[in-house]
């Protein structure tokens, strides 16, 4: 799991390139926000988190596969990846931010992203 980046991710630069095509500005990882959340927004207040399907537990997705070894301690660490995730949002809502989640899955297709992208980004 050593290997596994956390930052600038394939689906992170897609997000980011797609928000810069927008015409949107941003700041990567703000360390001062709880859960240092992948693309800030400060000036629409919005904390954007690009998840893994996988590691984030994306329902009724096709990446978010159970690992048929050490079921035990893989169902402990997405439990408590799911935990973490609603905890630090739940803070950042009350500093009165905007909250949003764009899944992996989400960013393969283009067209959809952009929509999706401009709803989270205009509302």
């Amino acid at each position: 799991m050593a290997r596994v980046k956390g930052k600038s991710t394939k689906p992170e630069i897609i997000v980011r390139q797609m928000a810069h095509r927008l015409g949107y500005r941003f700041r990567l990882h703000r360390r001062n926000l709880p859960g240092t959340p992948d693309i800030v927004f400060p000036r629409l207040k919005l904390a954007l988190f690009v998840d893994g399907c996988f590691w984030h537990r994306h329902e009724n997705c096709r990446f978010a596969y159970n690992p048929k070894t050490n079921v035990e301690f893989w169902t402990r660490k997405f439990e408590n990846n799911v935990l973490r995730d609603k905890k630090v949002k739940k803070e950042l809502r009350e500093m009165g931010w905007r909250v949003a989640t764009i899944w992996e899955c989400e960013t393969a297709d283009a067209a959809s992203l952009r929509r999706t992208l401009s709803a989270i980004l205009a509302s």
